[in-house]
């Protein structure tokens, strides 16, 4: 059973880590900085897209019309409104998305995957799946990937709410 995140207050002494939890945690600092590091490197090597770019486009192949309010796009892949302004203006100089007013909400600015974007992702997809599945998903037995999707979705709901409150 979990309980709800407690906010430590400055006069609080600190709850510190005993050994075992100091070991899983930098075990899990590790792990995530070398799975991303290879995976973003397999993307350098055989791909149109780095990472970051190609999880924007798929956030977009998910969306109705491939397209996503840009704070939505933002939001979804947990960067901040600026780098994804960043990200998209590169990737629309290669013609991979165009950004649009929204309808109906001219403040908004909508950002929509274009043709070659999307020839792009489906090129690149079989080399993601594949690095994925060899530095994770294959490394994993099926309990420990399901154990370790369930733990990030709790650690990803924590930080949403501490966000949000």
């Amino acid at each position: 059973m979990t309980s709800a995140p407690r906010t430590a207050s400055a006069t609080d002494e600190p709850r510190w880590l005993d050994a075992e939890q100091q070991r899983l945690w930098r075990a899990y600092l590790d792990g995530t900085v070398r799975f991303i590091e290879a995976v973003g490197r397999d993307h350098e090597e055989r791909s149109d897209v780095s990472l970051n770019e190609y999880e924007l486009l798929v956030r977009l192949s998910e969306s109705p019309d491939h397209t996503l309010r840009m704070s939505a796009l933002a939001d979804g892949l947990a960067r901040s409104r600026s780098r994804v302004t960043h990200t998209v203006a590169r990737m629309e100089a290669r013609g991979l998305v165009r950004r649009s007013a929204s309808t109906g909400d001219r403040r908004g600015v909508n950002c929509a995957m274009t043709s070659e974007g999307y020839r792009v992702l489906v090129a690149s997809a079989p080399a993601h799946v594949a690095a994925v599945r060899r530095y994770m998903v294959d490394v994993l037995t099926p309990e420990q990937f399901r154990a370790l999707g369930e733990a990030m979705a709790a650690v990803a709901a924590a930080c949403k709410a501490e966000r949000t409150s």
